[in-house]
């Protein structure tokens, strides 16, 4: 079976228009998802099944409810959003109401069990952006079930903050990088090309677009690709996170760098620039991101 990303995968959408359907979906044991509408102030959440309403008790809402080492802040921010479960059972409500019971927490606890603790350093995953913060991008690996990627690993480009790089709920590649105690660390700089292959988009003489990262005293620092920056000197207008257009004056392979010069200031806000992958899935061991011949080794291993 397949584990996604909360969100993701419209085919696990649940609605169901009688009694039997829930049944069935009881006896299968299958996976669905649908979008929770209220958390009550036993923070039990309530899911929107078509003909019916789910309730998904407080302490099936997550793996860690029931161990404390889980926050119901967890429950709390999935209201108006997709989360995934398995029917479980039937509840007569004190209005009579027929409601389906539902688990997310025997989802996540089959999606750990049968794929995330399955996977090693260097496989890769696809994943879901749920939450910012200064020192990284929180990911849902399938489930709702959450990790990190670090900021200095999503890109050799150095950024201010991750919303430099991602935004919320964008789906995204990521390797496994480590794994301490279950708690499991990704990395996104792997995929995104080594210096050789994200050079080899540009040519010297070229003029393209960039985003100033850092205005140092002898020049400012333009991200030509996540993993691809170059040294232009000062310009009036420059400021960091703004978009420029760049002349490439020159490429140095073995010194990893490349010279520019700004030609315009064009954005002040600037956005964060399409991810580009090198590597899409499967497994990597290693990542060598110098050139051959370069005075300094950046290497990743798994």
């Amino acid at each position: 079976m397949t584990y996604y990303p909360e969100g993701i995968n419209a085919a696990l959408t649940a609605r169901f228009e009688n009694i039997n359907e829930v049944k069935a979906a009881i006896k299968s044991r299958d996976i669905f998802e649908a979008v929770a509408t209220l958390c009550d102030n036993e923070h039990n959440l309530y899911v929107n099944l078509g003909a019916f309403t789910g309730i998904i008790p407080r302490i099936e809402g997550a793996l860690g409810i029931l161990e404390g080492t889980l926050r119901e802040v967890a429950l709390i921010s999935r209201v108006g959003k997709r989360v995934c479960f398995r029917v479980i059972g039937l509840h007569e409500s004190d209005k009579g109401e027929i409601m389906p019971v539902l688990s997310r927490r025997s989802a996540q606890f089959e999606c750990k069990k049968e794929y995330i603790d399955k996977l090693t350093p260097g496989d890769i995953v696809t994943a879901r952006v749920t939450r910012l913060e200064a020192f990284g991008a929180f990911i849902d690996v399938g489930c709702g079930i959450a990790s990190l990627i670090p900021i200095d690993m999503l890109s050799v480009s150095r950024i201010k903050h991750p919303s430099d790089r991602l935004k919320r709920d964008m789906i995204i590649k990521a390797v496994l990088k480590s794994v301490d105690s279950e708690k499991l660390t990704f990395s996104l700089k792997e995929l995104l090309g080594t210096w050789e292959e994200n050079a080899a988009l540009f040519s010297a003489g070229d003029t393209v677009t960039g985003i100033v990262r850092s205005i140092e005293g002898y020049g400012a620092f333009v991200e030509l690709t996540p993993n691809l920056a170059g040294l232009t000197d000062s310009a009036d207008g420059l400021t960091e996170g703004c978009t420029v257009s760049v002349f490439i004056k020159s490429f140095n392979p073995e010194k990893m760098k490349i010279k520019l010069s700004v030609v315009e200031v064009l954005d002040i806000g600037a956005a964060a620039p399409e991810l580009r992958y090198f590597v899409k899935g499967g497994h990597i061991d290693s990542w060598v991101y110098s050139p051959k011949n370069a005075t300094k080794n950046i290497i990743s291993l798994f």
